[in-house]
């Protein structure tokens, strides 16, 4: 891509300059969504298998992962697992499966979002700008406190007893959400269009499963949670 592709791309999308790795197996998919971001703006580097992508993303520190799930070496979902170790970065994930328990296990472990294949690259590139939109830095924000958690929004830091914990995006996004209106029930859906966003095509089972996941890294027992309460047919509150 020349200068003058360069700049008209970054007029087109603000979020152009950004670094993805993409991680896929069969070439001709890689090299497809390469050389569209490319076009799009993007800064672009690839692997294609699970340990490589591990390393990859531990060496380039992209802004944005896009990972198959079905990979050689080590698959797309172990990969995701160990990624989250480290990094928050934002991930999407690739699929040819249809089964429900593929997408949800890939959002229980950390994914932010997920693609089936086949799919288009239109809608392909509106989730990587959408994903990379809600991952930009905001505004200073006062930190949030109750029941021992201590949430800075400005940091993407999250305290539990005086013991640092790490968030994937969509977590911190969604405990925030709901300490901001703590005592108050937030519906499902509410947290679906906030945290997802109104374009999210998911189910509501993807906010229990990231409910159950909050849950176990803030809950002193997450099967009897004191924190994050369930409302039955309405939706979660926070409590201190």
């Amino acid at each position: 891509m020349n200068a003058t592709d360069k700049q008209t791309a970054a007029r087109k999308n603000p979020e152009s300059g950004k670094k993805i790795l993409v991680v896929d197996d069969e070439s001709a998919i890689l090299q497809t969504l390469r050389y569209n971001l490319e076009r799009s703006g993007y800064t672009v580097c690839t692997a294609g298998d699970g340990r490589a992508a591990i390393g990859m993303a531990a060496r380039e520190d992209p802004d944005l992962i896009v990972l198959d799930i079905m990979l050689p070496v080590l698959d797309g979902i172990e990969a995701c697992k160990a990624i989250r170790k480290s990094s928050s970065v934002p991930i999407i994930m690739l699929t040819a499966k249809d089964q429900e328990i593929d997408k949800v296990l890939a959002l229980e472990l950390g994914a932010d979002d997920y693609v089936t294949k086949p799919f288009s690259l239109h809608e392909f590139l509106a989730r990587v700008k959408a994903r990379l939109r809600r991952g930009q830095p905001q505004e200073r924000e006062d930190v949030i406190s109750a029941g021992g958690i201590v949430l800075d929004p400005s940091r993407q830091r999250l305290m539990v007893r005086d013991r640092e914990v790490p968030l994937a995006p969509k977590e911190f996004a969604l405990l925030q959400l709901l300490m901001e209106n703590s005592g108050r029930v937030v519906t499902r859906q509410t947290l679906l269009d906030k945290v997802w966003g109104y374009d999210f095509e998911g189910e509501h089972q993807t906010v229990s499963v990231h409910i159950r996941w909050l849950r176990e890294k803030i809950e002193v027992d997450s099967r009897n949670p004191r924190h994050i309460v369930t409302v039955r047919s309405r939706g979660y509150m926070f409590k201190e």
